[in-house]
């Protein structure tokens, strides 16, 4: 018995997938969408002019990227802000990054350093609020947030743990714009220093405790449980 070979995917429909892709997780992360919305293929492939074929790709893919749930029986949604669910992000980050940043200070070389000196100098001088983006962080910041801290893992060689550290960054994002005005009294600056200062220095050990500390603020932050001191780790 022979089979058929799948069809192939034209490039007119690949890129119209990238196309839907893109502008959905950008209103998933804009806020367009609030938590626990129903992501309906229907209304979406017909807001934007496309098969459902085309936007069922797109959501498989943001639901990838744990910008969305499939939910069964009951179609696709993005994630409701459950304290839960981002605990364990925020678990699985304190328990991977630290370890994957004591690995990047002992193996980067210099190109890294210089790496992190320009990544924290550009986050350092991004605003982190624009008046035409509202309440959540601005594109911009949230950007050279996300190199940053990509670039202090990027020295451990290892494109396993970092394609790991990615998926946890982008369902963390999620949370960290939804509660963009929960700690407005938190110095972000400030952490994001001592975590450049501590890689520079080559003090693995600080610089693990500080992204530690960094991410448990963080966490705190979600749930409203603090807003200036992370609560101590046992």
């Amino acid at each position: 018995m022979t089979q058929t070979a799948p069809l192939p995917v034209t490039p007119g429909k690949q890129m119209l997938s990238e196309q839907v892709y893109a502008h959905l997780r950008e209103a998933i992360m804009r806020g367009d969408h609030a938590p626990g919305d129903a992501l309906k293929p229907q209304d979406l492939a017909k807001e934007q002019g496309v098969s459902l074929a085309v936007v069922r790709e797109a959501l498989v893919r943001v639901v990838g990227e744990g910008l969305a749930d499939r939910l069964p029986n009951r179609g696709f949604a993005v994630p409701a802000f459950s304290d839960r669910r981002w605990q364990e992000i925020a678990e699985a980050r304190r328990t991977i990054e630290p370890v994957v940043l004591r690995m990047s200070v002992e193996r980067g070389d210099i190109d890294w350093e210089a790496r992190v000196r320009a990544a924290h100098h550009r986050l350092a001088r991004t605003p982190v609020f624009t008046p035409e983006e509202g309440e959540h962080y601005s594109d911009a910041w949230a950007e050279a947030h996300r190199v940053f801290h990509r670039t202090l893992l990027e020295g451990c060689g290892n494109p396993v743990l970092l394609e790991t550290c990615d998926r946890l960054w982008t369902a963390s994002e999620l949370a960290r714009r939804f509660s963009a005005r929960r700690t407005p009294g938190r110095d972000h600056v400030g952490e994001h220093r001592r975590l450049e200062e501590a890689a520079l220095a080559r003090d693995a050990d600080t610089a693990a405790e500080a992204l530690a500390r960094h991410l448990t603020q963080t966490a705190a932050g979600l749930t409203g449980r603090a807003h200036h001191e992370p609560p101590k780790e046992t």
